[in-house]
């Protein structure tokens, strides 16, 4: 069996991941931080992925990823990046289809907080950075960590968005839901077999091991 599908998974999982934690703790505490038109019409523009169909989802992208239009335009023209059928155009339709798994849990974490601790911290003289460093995020790390999970999770199972935006070049763009469904097709079920089963471990141990750490942060009431 070919690994290179499952290589190229993980590290697209890997990246995206990442590159969520980046936007999405800031977007989630912005989001909190009161409401208004124009935040509730970026959080359902960052929810929608949760309810468009992947194909959809995808045909969007591709036209605005084609280099004949926007700012695909300019980035093929300017550095010769070409988003669509590449990994990079995979990365960044991974980050915008996986937004909503990072940015709602930190969102809803931190509106769970009593007020009070950042009004503490506020009266101690630290600033709204410091406050959200040293005293919101310690007192969400289950749900950080769920939320970085079910990221990664997520990206891993990723098929119509990479499959309109990326399309099936090994080594570039077949990541392992591309190569199951090619394995399908060929009715190679053994190689579909061996790649599903990969996946549906790493999901499994992630999950489990995630749920016994957030199970160890509660502390018995008795204690």
């Amino acid at each position: 069996m070919d690994l290179a599908p499952i290589w190229l998974t993980l590290k697209l999982a890997a990246i995206t991941t990442l590159l969520l934690l980046l936007i999405g703790l800031p977007l989630g505490w912005w989001l909190y931080k009161g409401r208004s038109v124009q935040k509730l019409i970026i959080e359902a523009l960052i929810t929608m992925p949760l309810v468009l169909p992947p194909s959809v989802l995808g045909f969007y992208l591709l036209l605005a990823f084609s280099p004949q239009n926007g700012f695909a335009k300019w980035l093929h023209q300017a550095f010769n990046i070409q988003l669509v059928f590449s990994f990079q155009g995979l990365v960044l339709a991974s980050v915008i289809y996986s937004m909503p798994f990072m940015v709602g849990p930190v969102r809803s974490a931190l509106q769970q907080l009593p007020a009070s601790l950042a009004q503490a911290s506020y009266t101690l003289g630290k600033t709204r950075f410091q406050t959200f460093i040293h005293v919101l995020l310690p007192n969400i790390k289950p749900s950080l960590v769920m939320a970085i999970v079910l990221t990664f999770a997520h990206t891993l199972g990723e098929f119509g968005v990479v499959l309109m935006i990326g399309g099936n070049i090994p080594g570039v763009t077949r990541v392992a839901s591309i190569a199951v469904y090619d394995a399908v097709e060929q009715m190679d079920y053994a190689a579909a077999g061996n790649y599903s089963l990969i996946l549906f471990a790493i999901t499994f141990v992630m999950l489990i091991s995630v749920f016994i750490y957030n199970k160890s942060q509660v502390k018995s009431p008795l204690k």
